[in-house]
């Protein structure tokens, strides 16, 4: 059980295991801070665009709720939540696109650091081509 334990935390304490813990913890904050921005920010101004619909309470009523004489609700409307569908499509948009821009900018610098790197293991000197025009005209020379 003791060995057991112990492959256990060999395991987690590997440097792919702990970097993905960290993704996921900055992914779900960033999942929160996006969620923020759509309904805080983006849904307001579609709203005011649209005139005042607010695109996350917009549901196709399929069934219409049951009120008794008193005026309380019996049976529960059936609907179709489509703005709430409709927020976390424009959530999931901004994600990937943010997501988009941050691979490609990782991108970039790798390519430039891989430029970099080879433009410094890049050989310093006569290329082939000119040492062999030198060793021809040594031989004509003798």
């Amino acid at each position: 059980m003791k060995n057991f334990f112990n492959e256990f935390k060999t395991f987690i304490m590997r440097g792919n295991v702990l970097d993905m813990a960290v993704g996921v913890v900055i992914a779900t904050a960033f999942g929160k801070i996006t969620s923020s921005l759509v309904s805080d920010v983006i849904m307001p101004v579609i709203g005011k665009i649209t005139g005042g619909i607010d695109l996350g309470y917009l549901n196709i009523v399929i069934k219409e709720g049951i009120f008794d004489e008193t005026g309380t609700l019996v049976q529960e409307p059936i609907t179709i939540g489509i703005g709430n569908f409709l927020v976390t499509i424009i959530d999931f948009i901004i994600i990937a696109f943010v997501i988009f821009l941050v691979i490609k900018a990782i991108n970039k610098a790798s390519e430039k650091l891989v430029k970099k790197k080879e433009e410094e293991a890049a050989p310093t000197g006569p290329s082939e081509v000119e040492l062999l025009s030198e060793i021809l005209e040594e031989v004509r020379k003798k």
